[in-house]
C-alpha cells in the first residue's frame, strides 16, 4: 500500500533569499515557491561514486549542512547493469520539503545530481559537500526557481 504524506512549503524569507516576484495570480510573493540545484558533474573518482556506503555517507551530510530534513530512509540502488553506458548507483532521499536525487556513471566517472527544495539553501556549500566526496573534475551547475 501507497502512503501520500502531504508536506506544506512555507514561504518565509531566509538568508538565502532576497528575491522578490509576483505569483502566478498577480499577487507579491517574498521568493519563489521551489528552488532547484542541478549539478553535471564530469570525472569524478570512480571509486567513490562505485561506493554504496561513500554516496550514503555525502546525502546524509548533505542533508545536515544545507539544513534540510529527511523523511525516510535513503534509497540506493545500482541500475542499468546491463548497459555500460549508464550502469551506477542511483539515489533518492525524500526530505520534508521535497527531494534529493542522482545517478552516477560507473564507465566514465559521471555524476548527475539534483536538490529540489521549496526551502532555500545554500547551493555553493552543495557544491563543496559534492566535491568532498566524488572529487570530479567539473561540475556544470544550473540553479531554477520554480514558481507555476
Amino acid at each position: 500500500m501507497t502512503t501520500i504524506t502531504k508536506q506544506k512549503c512555507s514561504r518565509k524569507r531566509n538568508k538565502y533569499s532576497n528575491k522578490k516576484n509576483k505569483n502566478a495570480h498577480g499577487g507579491s510573493n517574498n521568493e519563489y515557491w521551489g528552488y532547484h540545484l542541478i549539478l553535471d558533474c564530469s570525472h569524478c573518482d570512480i571509486p567513490k561514486i562505485s561506493d554504496g556506503n561513500n554516496i550514503k555517507n555525502f546525502i546524509k551530510e548533505l542533508v545536515s549542512r544545507i539544513d534540510m530534513k529527511a523523511f525516510g530512509e535513503i534509497i540506493i540502488q545500482r541500475f542499468a547493469l546491463e548497459d555500460d553506458n549508464k550502469a551506477g548507483y542511483s539515489l533518492v532521499q525524500l526530505i520534508e520539503t521535497s527531494s534529493i536525487t542522482g545517478h552516477f556513471v560507473e564507465l566514465n566517472g559521471d555524476a548527475y545530481i539534483d536538490i529540489f527544495s521549496c526551502k532555500q539553501y545554500d547551493q555553493e556549500l552543495a557544491k563543496e559537500i559534492v566535491t568532498k566526496y566524488f572529487n570530479p573534475q567539473k561540475i556544470r551547475s544550473t540553479y531554477l526557481t520554480r514558481q507555476a
